[in-house]
């Protein structure tokens, strides 16, 4: 296992107590159509993290691969005048993860966390392992839990 997940695993076991089932994919999970081929789900399943700044400050939205995260909707949720997609320094140092492989748990920093609620239609959703070519299956409520996420429509 690479070295970062396995980081990722880690940091789930000590936060959360589980070990997640983390498979790794040599042509890599870059995007979600990528990822759903290589795990032969749909893209849909994806639960793809995607890091935002709002006002300055860092949040994580966890959507569907299926769906592209509409900033306005994050804005008047948060109440942000300006809300931007997070540089990859700001999102590797508020959650300790580089863009591509961030998951949706395990950040460095306590961030919000917006879930997708188109997410919750599955029994189980795929989500990133710390690179770009690791995921992982999970149950979209216990996410959800895990993530203290607040569930609304990001799309």
């Amino acid at each position: 296992m690479h070295p970062t997940a396995a980081a990722f695993v880690d940091a789930a076991e000590t936060t959360y107590g589980f070990a997640p089932d983390v498979h790794e994919f040599e042509e890599g999970t870059k995007t979600a159509a990528d990822a759903a081929e290589a795990i032969g789900c749909d893209v849909a399943q994806i639960a793809s993290s995607i890091v935002l700044v709002a006002d300055g400050a860092v949040v994580v939205v966890v959507t569907s691969g299926a769906n592209r995260v509409e900033e306005s909707l994050i804005g008047e949720y948060l109440d942000a005048g300006d809300v931007r997609m997070a540089e990859p320094t700001e999102a590797k140092a508020a959650t300790g993860w580089s863009i591509g492989g961030v998951p949706p748990i395990c950040h460095d920093e306590s961030v919000p966390v917006l879930f997708d609620e188109t997410l919750l239609g599955y029994e189980t959703v795929w989500a990133a392992a710390g690179t770009p070519d690791a995921v992982w299956p999970v149950e979209p409520d216990a996410l959800v839990e895990m993530a203290d996420a607040t569930v609304m429509a990001v799309s």
